[in-house]
């Protein structure tokens, strides 16, 4: 049995010699023509992968453990060369305070390091939307500023929350932000014991209403002589509000002043043009618009000592203190007569009422272009603006009555009024009061619900 086991080993192995010393000849015969082209082949150099690691179907299988790949670091570095880094602005420096008195825009951007040229643009810029001549305490200026210094953005912040900026760049820019104010309306009541003025003040109304009061009812109430000391007196108004500051001044909408044998109320409307109805006991009793909204009476008609002049002379008409440029708006229904300069008054406008009244504004700054001689106006209706031309100690509206050529007391002249009630008997007069006593109602139960509301 060994035998014949060696004997075959020796056949095979006698066979493989036998192979392997074949010639050359009878191997290219032994193996097929595609396999022999195949050997042939150069490989190509294996692309680089696009995924972090090659599919599982095309690694060799082995024992062992997994082969380690390195190509995913390659491709996370290839990765981050490809995404653009983002840009960082350089830090920017802010400066900011506000204008004392007598300081002007060039005085205070120089404190800021602005340098001179940068601080003539910047005052083109702004003074193009503001006029820097306005300027006063209590209005800000900021700067921002580039590493080097150079200014990025100048703004001032002025009256009503109104900013104006100067962008710098390729060019100087402006641009003007004004907020969008949130409209209140309030309510109160008070007992007039002393004045109007201390009675407003006591009661935590806007005392600057005693003003408009005095003017309207000063030809009907002498509220230094009429008043006891049981008076009723109940307003509404109306504030705007951003972020809970006040803007501008407060507007009147209704008043109500119960003297116990008369009732006077006076209904202002909310299209702005400050022309208000006074109504006796519910019925209408004259019409009256302001010359100029929310100004302060600065002086009564009658004798005074000339602020210029220094001697005592006649005043033939009020002046209403208010700042430059604020609207001036006629009386009363009437025809332009006049527009040009007179002397001391400076600019005039004068309105004709009929055939023997006639108002006059004077002092004014401008004219609205739209308005010649000969046209006809409505109670409201805009025809200058407060200025302090001819002899004038600073902005304000001179504002007088004349009949039949002689000055008048514009607060007590009848004749207007008779000329605006004939231009208000529309029938909604009446209308209008049952509105704004609902709405004074209403408004003071919600601002003290315990207050009785007498005769309204």
């Amino acid at each position: 049995m060994r035998a014949r086991y060696w004997t075959a080993a020796l056949a095979v192995m006698g066979g493989i010699s036998a192979a392997v010393g074949l010639p050359a000849t009878a191997m290219k015969e032994l193996v097929p023509p595609e396999m022999t082209a195949a050997a042939a082949r150069t490989p190509e150099a294996p692309a680089l992968p696009v995924t972090k690691a090659a599919a599982p179907a095309l690694m060799p299988l082995r024992q062992g453990p997994k082969p380690t790949l390195q190509q995913p670091a390659l491709l996370f570095a290839a990765t981050i060369g490809d995404a653009p880094l983002p840009a960082v602005d350089p830090p920017r420096a802010s400066w900011s305070r506000e204008i004392a008195s007598g300081e002007t825009l060039d005085a205070v951007l120089a404190e800021a390091g602005i340098a001179a040229a940068d601080r003539a643009e910047a005052a083109l810029a702004l003074g193009a939307e503001y006029d820097l001549r306005r300027l006063r305490p209590g209005h800000t200026i900021s700067v921002v500023s580039a590493p080097d210094g150079a200014p990025r953005t100048i703004s001032l912040d002025v009256d009503d929350g109104v900013r104006i900026e100067a962008l710098f760049g390729a060019r100087v820019e402006t641009r003007v932000t004004t907020p969008d104010p949130e409209i209140l309306s309030l309510a109160g009541e008070a007992r007039i014991t002393s004045s109007l003025f201390a009675a407003l003040d006591d009661a935590g109304m806007p005392a600057r209403f005693a003003v408009d009061l005095a003017q309207l009812l000063g030809g009907a109430v002498d509220f230094r002589r009429d008043l006891d000391g049981d008076e009723t007196l109940r307003l509404m108004w109306r504030e705007a509000r951003v972020e809970g500051e006040l803007v501008g001044q407060p507007e009147l909408a209704f008043a109500a002043l119960d003297l116990g044998d008369a009732l006077y109320e006076i209904a202002w409307p909310e299209d702005g043009t400050g022309r208000a109805t006074i109504y006796l006991d519910g019925e209408v009793e004259r019409v009256f618009a302001q010359p100029v909204d929310g100004a302060r009476l600065s002086s009564v008609f009658g004798r005074r000592v000339h602020p210029v002049f220094g001697n005592v002379r006649m005043h033939t008409g009020v002046d209403f203190a208010a700042a430059q440029g604020t609207p001036v708006r006629a009386t009363a229904p009437g025809r332009v007569t006049f527009i040009g300069w007179r002397g001391g008054y400076g600019r005039v406008v004068e309105i004709s009422h009929g055939t023997d009244t006639m108002t006059r504004y004077a002092h004014l700054s401008a004219v609205p272009d739209g308005l010649s001689e000969g046209q006809r106006v409505a109670a409201g209706d805009v025809i200058g603006s407060v200025g302090a031309t001819g002899t004038a100690t600073g902005p304000n509206l001179h504002y007088e009555v004349l009949v039949e050529g002689r000055p008048t007391d514009p607060l007590s002249d009848e004749r207007l009024a008779e000329a605006a009630e004939r231009d208000e008997q529309d029938g909604g007069a009446l209308e209008r009061l049952a509105e704004a006593r609902a709405a004074l109602v209403d408004a003071l139960a919600i601002a003290a619900p315990d207050i009785s509301h007498g005769r309204l």
